[in-house]
């Protein structure tokens, strides 16, 4: 294991005890057996090394996400069963990273403060992995999305429903419930993508007649 590791290890633990606020880089140092000066040779600061957990976590997720994708594909799972096993599998590694934590509501409004950029470029890269997942599986399944949505307007649909699941639960606790939920409303956004022999046709309503114009005497 190489020091940066080691440190963002032990910065893990040291968030997880007591927080953003009430850390520091002397309890970082001691829980990587490192002097003060060693470690600020990796990281300049404490918001550094938060930034570089951030960026650790969101990666973690990203490839548990690929793995949980490329799986449920294999198996032959429907278009709900895909994208839930990969938002699940996502959003359950960034829930293990602080796992036990009493400090999760502040951990997760201070990331966003320290590294709203970080958030908004991850925020970025699902997005575009949950497109190209949707464009293959719409393909591979000859799927008709609902309401003839494109892939990149039902991408924004099933990354709301997490959102929706988070207004609910804030910290993502108690986790089993927060996820549970979450599959079940991207499940549901996903049922109404069908096979296109199987999707109803729509008629076109003919148009209305025009009035006859009729004489005083009834006659048209």
């Amino acid at each position: 294991m190489g020091p940066k590791t080691r440190i963002l290890d032990a910065t893990m633990l040291v968030f997880r005890r007591h927080g953003f606020r009430r850390s520091s880089i002397e309890q970082v140092a001691e829980a990587a057996g490192l002097t003060r000066q060693a470690l600020y040779h990796h990281f300049e600061s404490k918001e550094a090394l938060f930034r570089a957990v951030i960026e650790r976590i969101h990666e973690s997720a990203i490839a548990a996400e690929e793995t949980a994708v490329a799986e449920a594909e294999t198996a032959g799972g429907n278009l709900g069963d895909i994208l839930a096993a990969g938002m699940t599998a996502r959003m359950s590694t960034m829930i293990a990273s602080l796992d036990g934590s009493p400090h999760l509501e502040e951990l997760y409004s201070e990331h966003l403060v320290h590294a709203r950029d970080l958030y908004q470029t991850y925020a970025a890269r699902y997005a575009e992995r949950m497109v190209a997942t949707i464009a293959r599986i719409e393909r591979k399944q000859q799927l008709a999305l609902p309401q003839g949505l494109s892939p990149v307007e039902f991408a924004r649909l099933v990354e709301m429903s997490m959102y929706a699941a988070k207004s609910q639960y804030p910290a993502m606790q108690p986790a089993d419930a927060f996820l549970k939920d979450m599959a079940i409303m991207v499940r549901t956004l996903c049922a109404g993508a069908l096979p296109k022999s199987e999707k109803p046709s729509v008629k076109k309503a003919a148009p209305p007649r025009k009035p006859t114009r009729r004489t005083a005497g009834g006659q048209p």
